[in-house]
């Protein structure tokens, strides 16, 4: 699954897949490129949904699309690295790769180690990759596609981001 496009609300849908997916008694990683921040989801669920796992690999600052830290390139080198282990560990039925279509776009890791990634799950697994930007080499290989539309946001009528709603 891909969940992509320039509106708000894509990690949010793939944690809401997490939700669904542990109440039918699914075991779920997260790993979360390029974020670091203790958003309220990340508190929410280390703190009530043991069945998810959630591994963040990020600093909790924004990463510059031309000029990436040597840092964030690390991390979302760890991410991938990461990500490559849940899968072969065989101990999660879901496994959500928030934000990675970023990190390829960023070329912070390359987008044929996202294909590379992809089909190295087995068939069982189900994959939610999420983030702007994703490759329409990613998006033909999905069974399923959300395009999430910025219609309109508060941002750009001057509403601060609050805690509850961006973080």
């Amino acid at each position: 699954m891909v969940i992509t496009g320039d509106g708000k609300g894509k990690t949010t849908a793939a944690f809401g897949q997490a939700l669904r997916a542990v109440g039918q008694g699914y075991k779920v990683c997260i790993i979360q490129f390029m974020k670091g921040r203790k958003y309220g989801e990340v508190v929410a669920i280390e703190k009530y949904l043991p069945d998810i796992t959630i591994i963040q690999s990020g600093l909790d600052s924004f990463v510059m699309r031309d000029n990436p830290t040597a840092e964030d390139i690390a991390l979302a080198g760890r991410g991938l690295a990461l990500a490559y282990e849940v899968i072969n560990s065989k101990k999660y039925d879901m496994i959500i790769l928030d934000e990675i279509t970023v990190a390829a776009d960023f070329a912070l890791i390359s987008g044929q180690a996202v294909v590379n990634l992809i089909n190295s799950k087995p068939p069982e697994l189900d994959l939610v990759l999420t983030g702007r930007y994703a490759a329409e080499e990613v998006k033909a290989m999905a069974d399923m596609v959300s395009e999430v539309t910025e219609i309109k946001h508060h941002y750009y009528a001057g509403i601060a981001e609050r805690a509850g709603i961006e973080y």
